[in-house]
């Protein structure tokens, strides 16, 4: 085996693991699940190990290769009309392919599938353009956030219940696995001929304002669109009589989300062709790195998305519904907690970005820093996740605290930091959380006889808030940090003239 798969395979093996036996312990103890249900989440998390492991390498070998190498060749070109129809189109043409987006689309009745796509995507694409010309012309992204989340704020005050927190939890899907590389190599691409100091700070950031576009626009079509007529149909279970059937589920779910794949990898790679044809013109070597990557990122996502769509799915929705069955309900809050600290773990897309801000930032920001901002964050918001569920606060009593005060942090804390708090928000809603997580929530709250639309909706809104502040609040200890030392090194007494020596002779000596 490939050196580096097999590496990246036992990286992905350490980050399911811990989810994969509290899953197990609940399943022996509190909340027994039937044994179908147990042997789907089983295989599944071997799927979900073996394709975060090719997905992880194909991502370093193709998908951050490609994005950077557009986002050059367009800065370069220096055309403006061409970059923002450039910008515009990829943006629509890969949030459409998003699997996370598709997922989300399935279980949202309120809305017709392809609607809540196209509208997400031109939201996506709109966004996308002005990150653009955000780094072009260096605009201040925290102005720019404040300015857009005050417009999704008034808005929200007019939207039907039923949109509400599909909006919110359609900005963090949309930066997934797909999307997410893809966007963070183009802002490298877009920065690399600014030679200004602040160049690496703005290659952030893209992620952030992408994720405001989708919960605009859904806001608008709420404005516009009567939701009447959708109804929540509860998820079934699958039921096994026996192991071939087990297989047999897996096999057939295969080949539908290898499709669903390569529909979303085809327009990338065909942006990526059109500039290898007339600007790029890589030699050989580059070029077959590039297709392989493009191999892995297909086998590893395929594997992926069929561990947690047939796995996970019911292991999440089942846990969650006799949870809330129990006696003691309010137990929903910390071991939704416990599941989130170490579920972020298993997110593709969080390995990505984590990597390219160690990278970035020269060690500064480590990717262990980053994995636990994004842990204790993300335990945070299940929590409070729950306590929607079982109270039905209304989803802005946390929002906009929550956003006020990660607004508030960006004049505090350094740029950098802003861009990436912002970016880790959107990257941790992926996959995971629209495939587990959700039907934790919507399995509790169909328990609990709640409303499935306005209680259980809105935890991926909640999971892509929370880093926002956790992130800058690490960016605050850096930049203490960093202020202390220079004074503590002027603090620091010097030591007396005798006692200093230099290449083994004392002070006063002559070398000669």
């Amino acid at each position: 085996m490939n050196k580096k798969l097999k590496l990246k395979i036992l990286e992905s093996l350490h980050a399911v693991v811990p989810v994969t036996l509290i899953v197990l312990a609940l399943g022996m103890t509190i909340v027994p699940m039937e044994l179908s249900t147990l042997l789907l989440f089983l295989v599944g998390a071997v799927f979900l190990i073996v394709g975060m492991g090719f997905f992880t390498l194909g991502a370093d070998m193709a998908m951050m290769s490609i994005g950077e190498q557009v986002g050059t060749q367009l800065t370069r070109s220096k055309k403006l009309w061409l970059i923002v129809i450039a910008c515009f189109a990829i943006g629509v043409v890969i949030t459409i392919a998003e699997p996370d987006l598709q997922v989300l689309a399935r279980q949202t009745p309120a809305v017709p599938d392809l609607v809540l796509i196209l509208t997400v995507a031109v939201g996506v694409g709109f966004f996308l353009v002005l990150s653009f010309l955000r780094i072009l012309f260096a605009w201040n992204l925290s102005w720019l956030l404040i300015g857009f989340y005050a417009m999704v704020f008034v808005l929200a005050a007019f939207v039907p219940d039923a949109f509400l927190a599909v909006a919110f939890d359609s900005g963090g899907v949309t930066t997934g696995p797909i999307t997410v590389p893809f966007i963070l190599a183009l802002g490298l691409g877009l920065t690399a001929v600014r030679a200004d100091k602040n160049a690496d700070n703005d290659s952030f950031g893209l992620v952030a304002l992408c994720s405001i576009g989708p919960i605009l626009s859904v806001l608008i079509l709420g404005l516009i669109y009567d939701p009447q007529g959708g109804s929540y149909t509860p998820l079934s279970l699958p039921r096994l009589s026996h192991t071939r059937e087990l297989w047999l589920t897996f096999g057939r779910a295969l080949p539908d989300y290898l499709r669903e794949v390569l529909f979303a990898l085809a327009p990338i790679l065909a942006f990526f062709l059109l500039f290898q044809i007339f600007f790029l013109k890589l030699r050989r070597r580059p070029l077959v790195k590039i297709f392989v990557g493009m191999l892995y990122t297909l086998i590893g996502l395929t594997l992926f998305l069929t561990g947690v769509n047939i796995g996970f799915m019911p292991a999440g929705h089942s846990i969650g519904k006799q949870l809330a069955g129990l006696p003691l309900r309010w137990v929903l809050v910390p071991l939704g907690m416990l599941i989130g600290y170490y579920i972020v773990k298993a997110e593709p897309a969080v390995v990505v970005l984590n990597k390219q801000v160690e990278e970035i930032t020269g060690g500064a920001i480590s990717q262990k820093t980053m994995m636990t901002g994004l842990s204790v964050g993300m335990a945070v918001s299940l929590g409070l996740s729950m306590v929607r569920v079982l109270t039905g606060v209304s989803l802005l009593w946390f929002l906009v605290p929550g956003y006020a005060i990660a607004l508030g942090l960006s004049f505090f804390v350094p740029r950098i930091f802003t861009a990436i708090a912002f970016d880790s928000g959107g990257v941790a809603s992926g996959p995971m959380t629209a495939t587990f997580l959700l039907p934790f929530a919507m399995g509790a709250c169909e328990a609990l006889g709640g409303n499935i639309l306005t209680d259980a909706f809105g935890v991926v809104a909640m999971v892509a808030m929370t880093p926002l502040i956790m992130i800058q609040l690490i960016g605050l200890v850096y930049q203490w940090k960093t202020m202390r030392a220079p004074a503590a090194q002027a603090e620091r007494p010097a030591p007396p003239e005798e006692e200093i020596i230099e290449f083994g002779v004392s002070a006063g000596e002559d070398v000669l």
